[in-house]
C-alpha cells in the first residue's frame, strides 16, 4: 500500500508514499515514518497512489495556519485535489456533501444542519444517551462472557443516537453499518463505490418517505422546510444524510472501542478516570484520548487556490495539500511528551476534529457521548479486561477511520 520512507530533504530521490503504514507494535501512535517526516520539516512532498505529489503538513502550527487560510480549498471536485483513491474520485463525481465544498456553498448547506448540533441542544440529549449507555451495559452483562465490545456496545450506542436524531430506522442498523464500513475502506474502490450507491438509494428513499410522512426528526424538518419548497435539492439532502449517518456513528464507535483498548493498556490512567466523578476531569480525559488516538488516519485533503509561502516553502496554486492531524496532535512543540497518554493533560487545543470553518459539525455530539461512556462503562464494569492478545487484534489499517474491527473483553 505504501513505500518505506526515503530521504527527500533536498527534493532529490524518490518522495515517500503516503499514507504511511503504522507499526504493528505501536497501534496508538502515528506511523514511525510519518514522525520521521515531521522531524525533518513542517512540510514535505509525498507521493500519492496515482503517482501525483502533495504537500504533507505534519506540524501543529503550520497545520492550523493552513487549515484557517481561505486560499486552501476543500473542494473535492477541484483539479489537483488529492483523492484518497481512484474510487474516491469516482464517488465524488457522483455525490458530494458540504464538508468537501468551499464557501459560500459550504456555509449555506452547513447552516441548515447546525442547530441540532449546538452545545445546548446536545447537552439536552445527555440524559437519553445516559439511559442508552446503561441499557446497553445491562444487556452486555446479562449476555455471554467474554464478548465483543464493538458489536455489543461501541457500535450500537452512536448508531442509536444518530438514528434517533436523523430519523433513520435503527432496525436497519446492520445494513447501514456494513455499507458504511465498506464506504470508508480505502483499499477496495469497487466495494466502496457500490456501498455509496446502495446507501444513496436507501437514504433517498427515506427522504422521499419523510416528504410524504414527516416525523419529529432532522431529516423530516429538512425535507419539509427546505426540499419541499425548493430551497434545497433532494440530492443535497441525501448527501447530507449520508455524511451525518456515516460520520455520526463510525467515528464515535471507533473512539469508544479504541479508547477502551488504550485505557486497558494504561491501567494507571484507567484507574484515575474510574476514580473521578468530576465532569470537568472526565471531559479533559475525552480531549486527551481524542488527541492521543486521532482516528482520522489519512489526513484532511485540500488544494491550494493561490501561491502560499509558509515555513520556508512555497505551495503553488493548484498543488495538493494534506493536513496530517494525527502527526500534528503528536507534535512536541505543541504537546509535551506527545506520545504519552496523560488524562490530566490540557489537550483542548488538539486538532482531532480539524480546524477552521470545516471543523467537524458533530464534535459536540461525539464529545458528549464519549463523556457519558468513559464516565460510566469502567465504573459499572470495574473488572473489565481484554480477552485476547492485543498484538492479534484486527486493527483498521485499511480504513480512513482507525479503530478495531473487534475488541474481545471479559469481566
Amino acid at each position: 500500500m505504501t513505500d518505506t520512507l526515503t530521504d527527500t530533504a533536498s527534493g532529490t530521490g524518490r518522495e515517500p508514499g503516503y499514507p504511511i503504514d503504522r507499526s504493528p507494535h505501536c497501534p496508538f501512535s502515528p506511523p514511525a515514518g510519518l514522525r520521521a517526516l515531521q522531524a525533518t520539516a513542517p512540510l514535505r512532498k509525498v507521493r500519492l497512489w496515482n503517482g501525483s505529489g502533495a504537500w504533507l503538513v505534519t506540524r501543529y502550527a503550520e497545520l492550523r495556519t493552513l487549515a484557517a487560510d481561505p486560499r486552501i480549498s476543500s473542494d473535492i471536485l477541484r483539479p489537483g485535489y488529492p483523492h484518497v483513491s481512484l474510487g474516491s474520485l469516482e464517488r465524488a463525481r457522483r455525490q458530494t456533501s458540504f464538508i468537501v465544498m468551499d464557501d459560500p456553498a459550504h456555509a449555506r448547506l452547513r447552516r441548515l444542519v447546525t442547530a441540532p448540533f449546538t452545545v445546548r441542544r446536545i447537552q439536552a440529549l445527555r440524559p437519553a444517551v445516559q439511559e442508552l449507555v446503561d441499557e446497553l451495559i445491562d444487556t452486555m452483562l446479562a449476555g455471554p462472557c467474554p464478548t465483543d465490545l464493538v458489536r455489543e456496545f461501541a457500535l450500537p450506542l452512536p448508531s442509536l443516537v444518530i438514528c434517533r436524531l436523523l430519523g433513520v430506522p435503527y432496525a436497519d442498523h446492520a445494513f447501514f453499518q456494513r455499507h458504511s464500513a465498506a464506504l470508508l475502506n480505502r483499499d477496495s474502490a469497487e466495494r466502496a463505490t457500490e456501498a455509496q450507491r446502495i446507501l444513496t438509494d436507501y437514504l433517498d428513499g427515506l427522504v422521499a418517505e419523510k416528504l410524504v410522512r414527516p416525523a419529529d426528526d432532522l431529516l423530516s424538518v429538512l425535507a419539509t422546510e427546505q426540499v419541499a419548497p425548493g430551497l434545497l435539492e433532494r440530492r443535497d439532502l441525501t448527501a447530507m444524510a449520508m455524511l451525518l449517518l456515516v460520520a455520526g456513528h463510525e467515528t464515535t464507535a471507533n473512539m469508544i472501542a479504541l479508547g477502551t483498548l488504550a485505557l486497558l493498556r494504561h491501567p494507571d490512567q484507567l484507574d484515575a478516570l474510574r476514580a473521578t466523578d468530576d465532569p470537568a476531569r472526565v471531559a479533559g480525559a475525552v480531549e486527551e484520548l481524542l488527541r492521543h488516538l486521532t482516528i482520522v488516519q489519512t489526513g484532511l485533503r485540500r488544494v491550494a487556490l493561490a501561491d502560499i509561502e509558509i515555513a520556508g516553502q512555497v505551495i503553488r496554486a493548484g498543488e495538493a495539500v494534506i493536513l496530517a492531524i494525527d502527526a500534528a496532535n503528536h507534535d512536541a512543540t505543541a504537546f509535551t511528551e506527545p506520545d504519552r497518554l496523560d488524562l490530566g493533560r490540557d489537550a483542548r487545543r488538539h486538532v482531532a476534529f480539524g480546524y477552521g470553518v470545516h471543523q467537524c459539525l458533530g464534535q459536540q455530539l461525539a464529545r458528549m457521548e464519549l463523556q457519558v461512556v468513559y464516565s460510566t462503562l469502567y465504573r459499572r464494569v470495574p473488572t473489565l479486561r481484554l480477552a485476547a492478545d492485543p498484538a492479534g487484534l484486527p486493527y483498521k489499517h485499511d480504513s480512513i477511520v482507525y479503530g478495531v474491527h473487534e475488541l474481545p473483553v471479559a469481566w
